[in-house]
């Protein structure tokens, strides 16, 4: 049995958003290096500690634990939703390819600003992070395409 996909023209904008999340992984990645060396955080310690923060030695560096705490943690919560998040633009692009890429590069806008609003030093409790919180709405839309296209195929 031989199967055979035909991709749109339109996929290489897919490929291209997809490409675009590599970079937003990486630079996730990159980007915990200063918050940690601020905080004076050693490896392979991932968070500061409760008590950590208490023994601080002065209120800047209880703030730098902290902030490398949320810098930590965006990088973290951009694995927990990627695994499904780049699967679910691939796989919706077959079928809409504009759309997925345009929600994608949305998605990827808003988990830079996710992560940069996280670790603002002037908003308490990570409550910067909200101004990227609009990746959860694209997130859905491109499960809920990817979800039709598995519809209409048993239709």
């Amino acid at each position: 049995m031989s199967l055979s996909i035909t991709l749109p023209k339109e996929y290489g904008y897919v490929l291209l958003t997809a490409t675009a999340t590599f970079f937003v992984s990486t630079w996730h990645g990159m980007r915990v290096a200063p918050f940690r060396k601020a905080a004076k955080m050693p490896y392979p310690n991932a968070y500061a500690t409760t008590s950590d923060i208490d023994k601080a030695d002065s209120e800047e560096r209880k703030k730098a634990m902290y902030l490398f705490n949320c810098a930590q943690r965006a990088h973290a919560n951009f694995m927990e939703n990627y695994n499904s998040t780049l699967p679910a633009i691939l796989i919706a692009g077959l079928k809409f390819p504009l759309t997925s890429a345009a929600v994608g590069a949305v998605w990827t806008v808003c988990r830079v600003l996710y992560a940069r609003g996280y670790t603002r030093a002037d908003k308490e409790q990570g409550k910067g992070r909200y101004a990227g919180m609009a990746f959860w709405l694209c997130q859905a839309v491109l499960y809920g395409m990817t979800g039709w296209m598995g519809v209409q195929m048993f239709m």
